[in-house]
């Protein structure tokens, strides 16, 4: 799915979990109800400075509007991944660091 897509969806979505007509979320942004619709069907893209709007009025962080629930599994795999890799880091920081305290002190002891 296109990013653009995506918005557009998630747009209408949160547009409606909110219960906001399309004329009362131009009013929130300032805008026309015929451009918000424009927007919804795909024919207009909106500016940043819009965008920021729409998330403003239906009370969400502009990013929301772009993210892709078919990726969540994805991310949250890539993550977990990460989170694996890194603590796999840590257990090797942490042996290195300790290995390097014992050689310390048994050559303090001889």
């Amino acid at each position: 799915m296109q990013l653009k897509d995506v918005f557009v969806q998630n747009l209408r979505n949160y547009r409606r979990y909110r219960g906001i007509s399309q004329m009362t979320l131009a009013e929130l942004c300032g805008t026309s109800t015929s451009y918000i619709g424009q927007i919804e069907i795909g024919n207009r893209f909106p500016s940043l400075e819009l965008i920021e709007k729409i998330a403003n009025a239906l009370q969400i962080r502009p990013h929301l509007l772009f993210f892709n629930e078919a990726d969540e599994d994805t991310l949250e795999q890539s993550l977990q991944i990460k989170a694996d890799i890194m603590t796999e880091a840590a257990k090797e920081e942490l042996i290195k660091r300790l290995s390097n305290a014992i050689r310390r002190v048994v050559k303090r002891v001889n």
